[in-house]
Formats: structure tokens, sequence, C-alpha cells
């Protein structure tokens, strides 16, 4: 049975979707489930778990061993991964089709790959809401009934900022906008403005008028073995590499 008849819910989002992988190539969307629900949970880890801290040292580890990286970085960028492909769905959902999938941690699983994608982001339900406050639902469940809880996690087990960690919930929410701004019905600006001001992390990020994105904060790839400086970084690249 498709998806779209088990889940007519997530049609629009998923048609979505679907345009922007056709358009950027998969690996923009590869980090999602299939259909974004899970049918067969087996080998999936509950978002709970990552949300109470039981499964975050496994988080932390499969990043070290990804990217050959110390325990402050590998959890920076663990952390970019996860809050991307978490954050995605949502912020498609609501731009594209004014609806907000249930991305809390008890609708979520995932799945750690290692290779790309890092990992895999799926629902448990296809729940979304369509109607009222839809920036604040998508912050009670996104943030505050997620990510916030996975950041204080990683907060504290290493040496990583909060300032920082939120500065990829920030460019989360602006990447999954400009990457997807061709298939999306308006200007992606008072989307961006509205989203990013209903999980209070305005100030750390900026989407430029030819749809670049430019953070306010530093994920830590320039400290790898092999430095890599990413396109938005706050830091020149000729600060990190001679």
């Amino acid at each position: 049975m498709s998806v779209l008849v088990r889940a007519p819910e997530l049609a629009p989002i998923l048609a979505t979707l679907d345009t922007v992988g056709v358009r950027r190539g998969p690996a923009v969307v590869h980090g999602l489930a299939p259909g974004l629900l899970v049918e067969n949970p087996t080998g999936w880890v509950p978002a709970e778990r990552f949300a109470n801290g039981s499964a975050l040292p496994e988080l932390i580890e499969a990043a070290r061993v990804r990217w050959a990286a110390g325990p402050a970085t590998a959890a920076a960028l663990a952390w970019k991964s996860y809050a991307y492909w978490v954050t995605l769905p949502a912020v498609v959902g609501y731009a594209a089709a004014g609806r907000v999938p249930d991305l809390s941690a008890g609708n979520v699983l995932v799945r750690l790959h290692g290779a790309p994608p890092f990992l895999e982001v799926g629902l448990r339900t296809p729940h979304v809401e369509t109607s009222g406050d839809l920036p604040g639902y998508l912050r009670r469940t996104l943030l505050d009934g997620h990510l916030r809880p996975v950041l204080d996690g990683l907060h504290g087990l290493v040496r990583v900022g909060v300032r920082t960690l939120l500065g990829s919930v920030a460019s989360a929410v602006a990447y999954s906008l400009t990457r997807s701004a061709d298939a999306l019905p308006g200007p992606i600006g008072p989307t961006a403005a509205t989203l990013l001001t209903a999980l209070d992390v305005a100030d750390l990020v900026e989407i430029t008028p030819e749809l670049g994105v430019r953070r306010r904060t530093c994920c830590l790839a320039f400290t790898l073995p092999q430095p890599k400086i990413c396109a938005g970084c706050c830091i020149p690249a000729s600060a990190h590499i001679p």
C-alpha cells in the first residue's frame, strides 16, 4: 500500500520533498525515511532515548568514528546532522502546505548509519497539525519536546556551548528553506523570520538575498584532522587553514 494511501496527511510534504530531491539531488533528502513513516521499527532507536540521554554516548561514538573527531567536535557534528534531519520535514511541511508533522521525541525514530547519511529520521505516526498557532506547535514539538532535551544532554556530556548547539538549529531551519526554495509556493524570507523567531534563534543565522546561509556560530568542523570549512562558516577559512 502506498504511503500516500496510508498517510494522506503527509502527501503535500512528501510531494515537496520529492521535488527537492529531484532538483537538488538525493543527498538533500536522504536522511529521511522513505515516505517519512517507519513501518518496521527494528534497527531504529526511539528518539526518546536521545532526549533522555541514554543513547547520546552511542551517537557521539558514531560521530567520533565517522569523522575521526574528538568528543566535543564529534558531538557538535552529530548534533548538526541530527538537528537538520529532524527539522527538515517540519519546516518543509509548514512552508509548503501549512501543516506541521509531529516531530516530538515520542513520534520520531532514528537510525545511525555512520556513513552518509550519518543518520536517518522517520516518524512513528503521520499526525500533522493544520490549524491554530503552527509556529507555536512547531516549537513545542520540535524544539521543546525533542531538540532541546537532546541539546541539553550533549551540553552536559561534552564541552560544547549551548549557543554553538543552538546555531545548528538555526542553520537547520535556514538550509531546510534555502534548499527547498524553488519547490515552495512563496518567498522564504518571511517564513524564515517567523520560524527562527518562534524558536528563539533568529540572531544565530542569516539568509542572504542570494539564498546563501551565514551562520553566526561554528559547528567545529575546522578542528577535524582534515579540517573542513563549511560554506556558511562564521570564521573565514584563512583563520583556520593556512
